[in-house]
């Protein structure tokens, strides 16, 4: 099962290449501007998120896809990374898997010359970390 942080993380990872969310029958769509503000996610993306959430918006889906965000969150999906290009896709854990990853009308993805989608990372914490395995191996 996908949980909410997952789905979140996906619509995050896809919004940096530039996907839109699509609500309202195509009316409403959704691309924050700022996705990652240091170790967290930026008050934009997270009022998308809200939005995107919110009951009142209606079924809401990542442009280029066929599931909603709605269906991603019940427990007849799970997040994996695409077999083309590693981003995560949804994947159907019960029945058929969904048709098309959101890679595939991407013109020149996947491109591994330049930085990769990610979730957002506490330097401190990261940082720390170095520090430890370097004590560690004096």
């Amino acid at each position: 099962m996908a949980t909410k942080n997952e789905v979140k993380n996906y619509l995050a990872y896809w919004f940096q290449l530039g996907k839109r969310v699509i609500a309202i029958n195509g009316k409403v769509s959704f691309l924050p501007e700022s996705i990652i503000q240091g170790d967290r996610y930026s008050q934009e993306f997270e009022e998308c998120w809200l939005q995107i959430l919110d009951p009142k918006t209606g079924d809401c889906y990542l442009d280029g896809t066929q599931e909603t965000i709605g269906e991603l969150l019940t427990p007849t999906w799970e997040m994996l990374p695409c077999g083309r290009c590693a981003m995560p896709v949804p994947l159907k854990n019960i029945g058929m898997p969904a048709l098309l990853c959101p890679c595939n009308n991407l013109p020149g993805w996947p491109n591994t010359e330049l930085p990769a989608p990610r979730s957002p990372v506490c330097t401190q914490e990261t940082l720390s970390d170095i520090c430890g395995r370097l004590v560690e191996n004096l």
